[in-house]
């Protein structure tokens, strides 16, 4: 199993809460690494869960999906990229209504690029220095950027 991280955010992107009573939103997260530089994604100022800011490429674990198979999915339907999403997960990152699991991805097929504008509006490989400078979605994704890519 990896790190980890349960404490409360501070600082996240500020956008409208999504609440679904006592469920707990189970979400699976990737970190794309190539050449010393993670992927993130600019999340689209007009998503109503937190606009505006910088993220890891990933979402939400359907019914009947393991977190694997949803990182899966999710990296071939954002980034159009066939993940190789194999062992433990690298780290999870809980908060109040949430739990992110994320695995570290060395391997995939396919060049990343942004296939749905309506989520994301840019993406871009950083080193952990030019990421700390980003809006994050939640700002312990950088103890997560900085480990990962060392």
């Amino acid at each position: 199993m990896g790190n980890v991280l349960d404490e409360q955010p501070t600082g996240t992107c500020e956008g409208e809460a999504v609440t679904f009573g006592e469920d707990l939103h189970v979400v699976a997260a990737g970190m794309l690494r190539r050449g010393g530089r993670g992927l993130l994604l600019h999340r689209a100022p007009t998503r109503r869960w937190y606009p505006d800011c910088w993220d890891l490429p990933g979402g939400h674990v359907e019914s009947g999906e393991t977190p694997d198979e949803a990182l899966h999915r999710e990296l071939l339907e954002e980034l159009g990229v066939t993940a190789v999403v194999t062992g433990d997960r690298f780290a999870q990152v809980r908060g109040e209504d949430f739990r992110m699991d994320v695995w570290v991805v060395d391997q995939w097929d396919g060049e990343p690029a942004n296939l749905d504008p309506t989520e994301h509006d840019a993406l871009a490989w950083l080193d952990h220095h030019e990421m700390t400078a980003l809006r994050l979605a939640d700002p312990r994704l950088a103890v997560l950027f900085e480990a990962a890519l060392h």
